[in-house]
């Protein structure tokens, strides 16, 4: 165990401290890509091109940046297959499957609520027109 390692232990972690190394990881997990990165995952395991199909609008820089950060953080497996051409296989480790059952019960929740979301946009938009 590394210094760092040990001295995170020392203190229970704490999202709302600013210096919290939770906070990072709650930003990965939420961040735009991070959340549809995973919610895909969720569903079957991908290939990278595969992936950038099904996640649209995400740029091969950002997906690639997005499974690298998730991988460290170790929600996310790679696996390199030893073939020509190279074939790379992503999938969720047990930890990515536990953040992604829960981003994609908000995200579903989310789509779900649109219409009410609709509606109050509408009343806060006449309130100050």
């Amino acid at each position: 165990m590394t210094q760092p390692d040990i001295a995170l232990l020392d203190k229970l972690p704490d999202v709302y401290d600013k210096m919290c190394p939770s906070r990072g990881v709650l930003e990965h997990v939420t961040s735009r890509w991070g959340v549809l990165v995973l919610i895909a995952l969720n569903e079957r395991g991908y290939r990278f091109s595969e992936l950038r199909r099904r996640v649209s609008g995400v740029s091969e820089k950002m997906l690639a940046q997005t499974l690298q950060t998730l991988e460290r953080d170790g929600f996310v497996l790679r696996v390199v297959h030893p073939v020509i051409p190279p074939r790379v296989d992503y999938s969720l480790t047990p930890l990515g499957t536990e953040a992604a059952t829960m981003v994609a019960a908000l995200a579903h929740w989310i789509e779900g609520s649109m219409c009410a979301v609709s509606e109050a946009r509408e009343g806060y938009d006449s309130r100050d027109a």
